[in-house]
């Protein structure tokens, strides 16, 4: 095993509850979204633990497996028609921004005697997934014909493809969607799915005026990340998960190199900076399992210069304390944390204080 990931679950705990804490204020019920961790299970039930009102993933096999707690799941990759009877099997409610996949599911439903819920998905700019706000109404006439399909909310996905962020302006659109819907149709529409991570700083504003009341909750939870700046969040610790890497190789080398240099083995050519002659340590993870440039160093002295898919080259010119064998310790950012996470090398490490 090249390297190990530890997982406070008490810090998960209480960042969730403090972000539960912050958006009940609002009537905002906040969904744990698991997909970053693989759908790992003592997260879930860390996250269960503190307080949210169901869990969501973008993966069935990962809601498979969270498939026997006892709470609500979320579909969050709208399904593919290949896959509409695990949908209707293992998730509660799916997202979905295609008529076709609906009435597929509808179908499943039928089959499998169960009612699907649906939460319908507008697409407000960011361009990822999500129909266009002018066939809303059509769709929803048409899912609101099918007998074994329960819909039970609108939604938006904002700042994941594109940036566009999830602003007051974009939540009154995605409003004034809803209560079109409601009147016309004469739904009652429970949830009005308008956030994830990205959402939260605006729950930090004395000027907010909420629209959606369910947040889909990762990366802030996760890793105590505000999205998209980067920063810590308000409360929430930074310090749930920890990547620890074994340094395997420690010699003094030249920087400069006098051969002709060509493409790497991930079609980049590196940049040559002659440093004269540096101390460089190569620890057991690479790009395999992480993403290097996800990863911020918590011991000093220590400056990342690169990766292959096996090797993570260091440079520990100015930390006198490191030997061969020394663990080497990093903080995640989302990207890292995902791979790590979906890597079967990296040990998983569980911690409660």
């Amino acid at each position: 095993m090249g390297a190990e990931i530890e997982i406070n679950l008490t810090l998960l705990q209480e960042n969730t509850a403090q972000i539960i804490d912050l958006a009940s204020k609002d009537k905002i019920d906040i969904w744990g979204v698991t997909k970053g961790v693989c759908g790992d299970l003592k997260v879930a039930e860390a996250m269960i633990d503190g307080g949210v009102s169901g869990l969501a993933d973008s993966r069935l096999s990962n809601l498979a497996q969270l498939n026997y707690l006892d709470i609500p799941l979320l579909l969050l990759r709208i399904p593919m028609l290949s896959e509409v009877d695990k949908v209707v099997k293992y998730a509660d409610i799916s997202l979905n921004s295609e008529l076709e996949v609906v009435q597929a599911l509808n179908k499943a439903a039928q089959e499998s005697n169960s009612i699907h819920q649906v939460i319908l998905l507008v697409d407000l700019g960011d361009r990822r997934e999500g129909m266009l706000p002018s066939d809303l109404m059509e769709t929803i006439h048409k899912v609101k014909q099918l007998g074994n399909i329960k819909l039970i909310g609108l939604g938006t996905n904002l700042a994941c493809f594109r940036g566009v962020l999830p602003t007051q302006e974009k939540m009154a659109e995605l409003n004034k969607l809803v209560q079109e819907a409601r009147e016309r149709f004469d739904l009652k529409l429970p949830i009005v799915s308008g956030g994830n991570s990205s959402s939260l700083p605006l729950l930090l504003k004395d000027n907010y005026s909420p629209v959606s009341n369910q947040f889909r909750i990762g990366e802030t939870i996760l890793l105590g990340r505000e999205v998209p700046s980067g920063e810590s969040f308000a409360n929430i610790s930074l310090d749930a998960f920890k990547l620890t890497a074994e340094v395997i190789e420690l010699k003094e080398k030249s920087t400069a190199i006098e051969d002709e240099v060509t493409e790497n083995a991930f079609d980049q050519i590196k940049e040559v900076v002659d440093k004269g002659i540096r101390k460089r340590a190569i620890l057991a993870v690479g790009r395999q399992d992480i993403y290097p440039q996800g990863l911020t160093s918590l011991t000093k002295g220590i400056t990342i210069e690169g990766a292959s898919s096996d090797h993570l080259i260091i440079d520990v010119i100015n930390n006198s304390d490191i030997k061969l064998g020394s663990k080497i310790e990093f903080r995640l950012n989302y990207a890292a944390l995902l791979q790590a996470m979906t890597s079967p090398y990296v040990k998983k490490v569980y911690r409660e204080d």
